[in-house]
């Protein structure tokens, strides 16, 4: 049963995080669903979980890499049914909602997803499966195991594009000899109406099958709807097992999103009357659309198009409009195959995956239509040694192939079109193995490496707009290109048991994320891979007989040749200077700090936590540029090096290449903190009464790579409470999110040709109770 289904009540102070949260730091194991958290002692003390994060089953306190792990119940109990949302729970996890795709840093480490080019540095994994599309994260969190976030690079064990690490989501398997039904219903503010369940179903004594759905139904949180959540979503998942040597499960699943999506805010700018950020106003919203159009006319002067009401009216700059929406569709089909070789364990995984995607946004401040059709498959297989040897390994090969048709349309009135339709083919195929070699019964050796291949192939048309009227001269010809990237990465490492539950580690890994195209005239639209390099040491510890878990990392991280986007002038075909996304290398970069996590259960009714993470992020060398509509240029906290004139007719608008070297890494706060605390009160009679809460307190960070001081955010608090009645087959809670209201940017950056600040905001104050049965 849901045992950590959530109701809030407040905590005044910063002591508050993840109760329901199962947190550890681990170098894990196979991709084996079944583990789970082992039953607790009858002593009082902490629980054990075991993770699958090295693609073999470990226990969290006996392996050696940075793994949160966060169980389905805590996730159903912090109200978490889509991506955005995973950040609250995980120390050093940003999650950016970017008009129709998702984008993940993890320690300063992702990627700003804003086209059909965009791959993320932090591989997003589900039921074992490497998923490409930066669109397709979504209606996955429901009826789950767990969620690991593996932090650092993965370049050893996991498939594609982990520089920044891997985030692993793992349904729940069916149960043979079983039958279960289980559910959970929600309301909240925001008219929101949530709705999950699963049902395991026993076919004789080898079949076992379990359906799971959810239902997700919530109003916007800021004004004419936008940040919305509607979408309904079913997998299917038949497990066969024939013998205890060996099994097959095969996983079905279905989500169709739809709604408005999510929406962007003006930020507080000289020159923009902008309304406050607490009153969370669309920048399609009248108050919004006036502060826009008086910005235009200081830097428009009449009779362009009409003069300064033009703006809005005629749209000569796009107005941003009501009618945004998300009609997506995700699909997937895969089936695990595990058997006993006697001296190991193979696993075999093919898969495939759609992503459907239509959706209108006007997150950037303007329109932007995108449809894009991307179709995977992929096949891993692997052979795991067993555990009761000297030399332990892992060793597989992975092969990948998305194809992908999109249309990305954004238009700025007529002041600026863009359409372009990438036609892209990746093909990935990689080798690797890590063996672990016990020189004593205490002291271990690690070592690893992976092989990986890519190739990628374009063909795609573009037309880039002008001025003064919707004229669209091509940027270029349809062009066509290829690029092939090989890299062998690595990982060593020494693992030392000081004590029967004490764990000294230290390794060296290193991460691959290949190189790609953006928006451009070839030749100059291509971008290099990114490398990263990152030395760790550790300590992992439990004490006073199971009941304090303090658990110790340092890093180093060196960064070479890391993939930033930002909007830039893009040199078109005629020769002149078009806005655009670029995408190029920042050089080298470094990133260190330590992380200390702390659990503590004084007695089986209490269960404190905390979690503190410094990070000290700095870019050794960085060059981005600027645009400005008028020809002054814009302050940015960077060194302006050169300009450029942009194309003609808006005042002499020029883009001015900075130098950002020395600022710190975007999406990095300095210091961050989890804090939280769970009683549970027993009222008799197999009932209890579970009080928690939980707060994320983070420093300041730049959200966006050009410094601009409005895409900063400030430091924060956000806690959460709930307050359960459980008893045997059911659970009532109540829970209040953002207690304190927060107004806190998920991400932010600058609307081009006008250039003014906007951005997407984190959840508001939500509250409401969760109903929860199990049988």
């Amino acid at each position: 049963m849901r045992k950590t289904l959530g109701l809030g009540t407040a905590m005044v102070l910063a002591l508050a995080a993840q109760a329901a949260m199962a947190q550890e730091t681990t170098n894990s194991a196979p991709a084996d669903a079944e583990a789970a958290q082992t039953p607790p002692d009858e002593a009082e003390g902490l629980q054990d979980i075991v993770v699958t994060a090295q693609r073999r089953s470990e226990s969290l306190q006996r392996a050696a890499v940075a793994v949160t792990a966060v169980t389905g119940d805590s996730l159903a109990n912090a109200g978490i049914t889509e991506t955005a949302n995973l950040g609250k729970l995980v120390p050093a996890l940003v999650v950016q909602p970017t008009g129709g795709t998702t984008s993940f840093f993890l320690r300063g480490v992702g990627t700003n997803s804003q086209n059909s080019f965009s791959e993320n540095a932090v591989a997003f994994n589900f039921n074992g499966i490497y998923v490409g599309r930066p669109t397709a994260p979504a209606g996955v969190f429901y009826d789950l195991e767990r969620v690991e976030v593996v932090k650092g690079p993965q370049g050893t064990l996991y498939g594609r594009n982990a520089t920044g690490g891997a985030i692993n989501v793992l349904p729940r398997k069916p149960v043979l000899n079983d039958f279960g039904v289980e559910g959970l219903l929600e309301y909240g503010n925001y008219d929101a109406k949530k709705a999950s369940g699963a049902i395991n179903l026993p076919i004789g004594s080898t079949v076992a099958l379990r359906v799971a759905g959810q239902v997700v139904d919530r109003d916007g949180y800021i004004s004419d709807g936008y940040d919305d959540e509607r979408g309904e979503a079913v997998r299917a998942s038949l497990l066969i097992q024939p013998s205890d040597l060996w099994s097959m499960t095969i996983v079905g699943d279905y989500y169709n999103q739809h709604g408005k999506g999510a929406g962007a805010v003006l930020l507080p700018y000289a020159g923009l009357n902008a309304p406050a950020l607490e009153d969370r106003v669309s920048v399609s919203d009248p108050r919004a659309q006036g502060a826009i159009a008086q910005f235009a006319a200081g830097i428009f002067a009449p009779p362009f198009c009409g003069g300064a009401g033009g703006f809005v009216r005629s749209g000569c700059i796009a107005q941003a409009g009501t009618d945004g929406f998300l009609d997506n569709k995700f699909y997937g089909l895969s089936a695990t195959v595990e058997g006993d070789l006697g001296f190991g364990k193979l696993t075999v995984i093919p898969a495939w995956r759609r992503s459907d995607t239509n959706f209108r946004t006007y997150l950037p401040g303007f329109q932007g239509d995108v449809t894009d059709l991307a179709e995977q498959i992929s096949v891993e297989a692997r052979i795991s040694s067993n555990d009761d040897q000297r030399l332990r390994y892992v060793v597989g090969a992975f092969f990948f192939d998305e194809k992908q048709q999109a249309v990305n349309f954004f238009r700025q009135g007529n002041l600026s079109t863009t359409r372009f339709t990438p036609n892209l083919r990746t093909e990935s195929v990689a080798g690797f193995g890590q063996l672990t070699f016990d020189v004593t019964d205490a002291f271990r050796l690690v070592a690893g490496g992976r092989y990986t291949r890519e190739d990628k192939r374009q063909r795609t048309r573009t037309a880039a707009g002008g001025l003064p009227g919707p004229i669209e001269p091509p940027l270029g010809a349809p062009f066509t290109g290829e690029l092939t990237f090989e890299k062998f990465t690595w990982k060593a490492g020494v693992e030392f048991d000081a004590g029967p539950a004490s764990l000294l580690y230290a390794n060296v890994a290193t991460g691959f994320k290949s190189g790609g195209f953006f928006v451009a005239q070839p030749p100059n639209n291509t971008f290099a891979p990114e490398t990263l390099t990152a030395y760790t040491a550790g300590a992992k510890n439990r004490f006073f007989n199971n009941k304090l878990q303090l658990n110790v990392e340092a890093f180093y991280w060196d960064y070479t040749d890391q993939q930033i986007t930002f909007v830039g002038g893009v040199p078109t075909g005629s020769g002149l200077i078009a806005q655009g996304s670029i995408t190029v290398n920042a050089g080298k970069s470094r990133i260190y700090g330590g992380e200390v996590e702390m659990r503590f259960a004084p007695s089986r009714n209490d269960l404190f936590t905390a979690v503190a993470q410094y990070l000290n992020g700095r870019y050794d060398e960085l060059t981005t540029a600027n645009f400005s509509p008028t020809g002054a240029p814009v302050a940015t906290g960077c060194t302006i090096t050169g300009s450029r004139l942009a194309n003609p007719g808006i005042n002499g608008a020029r883009f001015y290449d900075i130098d950002c070297s020395g600022k710190p890494t975007i999406q990095a706060p300095e210091w961050s903190f989890n804090l939280g605390y769970e009683r549970t009160i027993p009222l008799g009679s197999d009932l209890d009464l579970v009080l928690g809460a939980r707060t994320n307190i983070e420093t300041s960070r730049f959200l966006d790579a050009n410094y601009r001081p409005e895409t900063r955010q400030d430091g924060f608090m956000m806690s959460d409470a709930y307050l359960t009645l459980r008893a045997e087959g059911w659970s009532l809670t109540g829970f209040v999110n953002n207690i304190e209201d927060a107004e806190v940017l998920a991400r932010a950056g600058t609307r081009p040709i006008l250039d003014f600040p906007v951005g997407t905001l984190r959840p508001p104050r939500t509250y409401g109770v969760r109903v929860g049965f199990d049988f």
